[in-house]
């Protein structure tokens, strides 16, 4: 009998410590585990775009599951985006595996300043194949033409 009330008391202890302790709670849980990930960038107000699509402006924190693989993106007006990579590391001895690094800090760089757009250069106008005001016609050879003499001292 007394083996029973031991068995029995050592299960509610166990019980109660899986319940006490965030850390274990995962046994007993289907969903998968996640870490709060802080995130901080200089100067401050970036997004931040993780690669399972959750996105914050730092400083900022965010609840992400834990995954093989994990990455967040910075970026700014005025500043080069930048891209971290996250990996999940095991608590030991035992206890939910965390994400490295954690908090994620960034300095952003300037973006380079593009040079000044050049305006178009304007177009100069066509210049008239001829000068004088006579029409031009496709029989016209571009010779101005003959000139009538009337001689004077002839009438």
């Amino acid at each position: 009998m007394r083996r029973v009330i031991a068995a029995v008391a050592c299960g509610f202890v166990v019980a109660a410590c899986s319940e006490s302790k965030p850390s274990l709670n995962f046994l007993n849980s289907s969903s998968p585990p996640t870490d709060e990930v802080q995130f901080a960038s200089e100067p401050p107000d970036a997004e931040v775009k993780t690669s399972s699509g959750q996105t914050c402006r730092t400083p900022c924190e965010l609840a992400i599951q834990i995954a093989p693989t994990l990455s967040a993106t910075f970026a700014l007006n005025g500043y080069e985006s930048q891209t971290i990579s996250l990996r999940p590391v095991s608590a030991q001895p035992i206890g939910t595996p965390r994400f490295m690094p954690n908090p994620v800090h960034v300095e952003l760089r300037a973006a380079p300043i593009p040079p000044p757009a050049k305006p178009p250069a304007k177009k100069k106008p066509a210049v008239a194949a001829r000068t004088n005001n006579t029409p031009v016609t496709s029989a016209d050879t571009g010779e101005p033409p003959a000139a009538t003499f009337v001689d004077v001292k002839a009438r």
